[in-house]
């Protein structure tokens, strides 16, 4: 079964410095029927005018992925990174018995446009962690290459989850399938652009919610850019 989540249904936030888009029950945005999906609890699509961010704040027991698109996000925490985010990297940060952390964009002129992902753990109590991982457009283009797991395959960055995400770009005549393990839930967030998913026509911003299928099939790409994850039942 695929259920889409379009786009305009997401939850919205208008902070001024911030704009937001949420596709699961976040901060004032409560909506029951969509408080996450397996184990995947928050996507957020955040813009941060420029010489705005989030000022230090907490987290704990969560998995949390960066995704940016355009602009550079600035991190700062408690485990003495201090880091520039660009679009094409991955960053992860594991919470576990608690991390401090802030997230600025300090150009003058230009929007951080990122996806803040949360899932949620299968260990908890752990010390908080962080990586970052840089993946060329080359190793995305026409397939969909992993990014996180629970075993830092490929190359991907380690969660501390019962799940994987991958990302990939699709134009023309482009194509890929995911299998997905009996019982396994899928999920396909469409960055940018146009694709079909499992024959069905999704646009930016739209997701699509996989249960009981064998596969994701992703075809028919418009300069589109995905995120797909395979998640714990």
């Amino acid at each position: 079964m695929l259920t889409l989540r379009k786009s305009q249904d997401r939850g919205y936030a208008d902070h001024g410095w911030l704009k937001s888009y949420h596709s699961f029950s976040f901060a004032n945005y409560h909506d029951p029927q969509h408080m996450g999906f397996g184990n995947l609890r928050v996507i957020n699509e955040d813009r941060i005018t420029p010489g705005t961010g989030f000022g230090t704040h907490g987290h704990r027991d969560m998995e949390i992925i960066s995704y940016v698109l355009e602009g550079n996000l600035a991190h700062k925490d408690t485990l003495g990174n201090i880091k520039g985010i660009p679009p094409g990297d991955v960053q992860r940060m594991s919470a576990g018995t608690g991390v401090q952390h802030s997230e600025f964009n300090h150009a003058k002129d230009q929007t951080t446009h990122f996806l803040q992902i949360w899932i949620e753990p299968n260990v908890t109590g752990i010390p908080a962690s962080y990586e970052q991982k840089t993946y060329p457009e080359s190793e995305k283009r026409g397939r969909l290459r992993l990014v996180a797991s629970p075993d830092a395959a490929e190359g991907s960055v380690l969660i501390h989850a019962d799940a994987r995400v991958y990302a990939g770009l699709f134009d023309g005549a482009e194509s890929a399938a995911l299998a997905l393990p009996a019982g396994r839930k899928g999920y396909v967030h469409v960055v940018r652009g146009e694709i079909d998913v499992n024959g069905k026509h999704l646009a930016a911003g739209d997701a699509a919610k996989l249960e009981d299928e064998s596969q994701v099939r992703l075809a028919a790409g418009k300069d589109a850019e995905v995120l797909v994850f395979d998640l714990e039942p």
